[in-house]
């Protein structure tokens, strides 16, 4: 099968951002942790297209997300790239790659990426690779990613610090800065390229429990944290305001590397939605997080040409308008299949104001469970909805996942380009 060129990309996907009607609809994945693949999908990709056989590199090992090499993007005809940070969720630098087995599947790891099997199987991770502190992720026997590992401290109210949840937030380094440099520049002009700097997501729960920390401080456990954002809201307020100036002046060192060949800004992956509804009010919204949203967003769009991207699954329809107040340009996953979050509900009241990245296809039903034929028909409905005058990114809804079955992965594709007229 010959590869689809990449000429084009960047200019199709500026076109999408800026909500004029590409040539075609611009695809991602693997261009952030939210938009990706499981390591096992990508070298199960590799191998249907009869691509090199090699071990595949994880990028982001809390969700075992492999990094889909220019070969297999060609392959798919992807048209973006993603820059991340150097560091990984467990304290350790992406570098010096090593082998590692998951549930029999060869693939590369950083090598700080330190781990033990505990008495039940179970695989345990350490921050730092450090064997002499307590994990902090756990993968079950058989599973497929890490599960964070709760390490709270007792604390007393009287001793809170909101500086102890800012213990991971710091003035970005030289090592860090030319990393990222590196990678804009091995990007190229052709792709779209999307970045992921880090240090803006304000209250991700992905984050709370400090999974890089040796000895994590601050409310740290999940439900405490979620409490604490109704019941100590001058503290949370604290916190954010700290990560927001620490994460300006990161900005502005990082903008002065890469520039504006860095397209999208992933500023932020805290969740809002469930299935049926959403886990705070629309007040809750605009007084808690608003603010110092919007801060961060004004400087990037005063300052660069950069598009900012946020991340929350779920029924988020009703938040819609306090997110586009806080000046975000982009929503991800698009979760449909969630309570109120009809495509062409979405499409008709804030496609003018908002790019939809995402929303391509169902991943908790049709795409791993559903057949070729009914991922293509759900593909085709999807981009007929919200392909109309720009403003859409094809991405699944939310990263593919393990055990996806790899016809239905190419089935996807498949079905963008011919909704985009191609032939593959």
């Amino acid at each position: 099968m010959g590869s689809v060129t990449a000429v084009g990309s960047r200019e199709r996907l500026a076109d999408a951002l800026n909500h004029r009607q590409p040539d075609r609809v611009p695809i991602d994945l693997g261009g952030s942790t939210v938009t990706g693949m499981h390591v096992s999908s990508v070298a199960a990709l590799r191998g249907y297209y009869g691509l090199e056989k090699r071990p595949v590199r994880v990028h982001e090992p809390a969700q075992m997300l492999g990094v889909i090499d220019d070969d297999l993007k060609d392959a798919m005809g992807v048209d973006v790239t993603g820059i991340f940070r150097r560091g990984t969720k467990f304290g350790v630098p992406m570098d010096r790659w090593k082998s590692w087995e998951l549930n029999g599947l060869e693939v590369l790891v950083p090598e700080g990426f330190v781990t033990t099997v505990d008495g039940n199987g179970d695989t345990l991770v350490y921050p730092e690779g450090d064997l002499t502190v307590a994990a902090s992720g756990r993968m079950p026997q058989g599973g497929y990613f890490f599960d964070a590992i709760v390490r709270q401290e007792p604390f007393r109210e009287e001793d809170l610090d909101p500086a102890d949840n800012l213990e991971e937030y710091g003035e970005i380094n030289q090592e860090d800065l030319d990393y990222l440099a590196r990678q804009v520049e091995e990007a190229g002009t052709s792709r779209g390229v999307m970045a992921g700097f880090g240090g803006t997501a304000l209250g991700d729960i992905a984050n709370v429990p400090g999974t890089s920390l040796k000895h994590p401080k601050g409310i740290r456990d999940i439900t405490e944290w979620y409490v604490s954002t109704r019941s100590r809201q001058d503290y949370i307020h604290k916190v954010f305001e700290g990560q927001v100036e620490i994460a300006l002046k990161n900005l502005e060192r990082i903008y002065a590397v890469v520039g504006d060949r860095v397209q999208v800004a992933y500023l932020c992956g805290t969740d809002f939605g469930t299935q049926k509804s959403t886990f705070c009010s629309e007040k809750t919204l605009r007084e808690l997080y608003l603010p110092h949203y919007k801060r961060i967003n004004d400087w990037i769009h005063t300052h660069t040409q950069w598009k900012t991207f946020k991340h929350t699954c779920g029924a988020v329809a009703k938040l819609l308008p306090a997110l586009i107040d806080a000046g975000f340009d982009i929503l991800n996953p698009v979760q449909c299949s969630a309570a109120g979050m009809e495509p062409e509900m979405l499409k008709e009241r804030f496609g003018d104001r908002l790019v939809f990245w995402g929303g391509g296809v169902d991943t908790q039903h049709v795409l791993p469970f559903g057949t070729p034929e009914e991922v293509r028909e759900q593909v085709l409905r999807r981009c007929e909805v919200f392909a109309k005058g720009g403003g859409f990114v094809f991405n699944p809804v939310h990263n593919v996942q393990a055990r996806t079955p790899v016809e239905n992965i190419v089935a996807m594709l498949n079905a963008v380009h011919e909704f985009n007229g191609e032939t593959r």
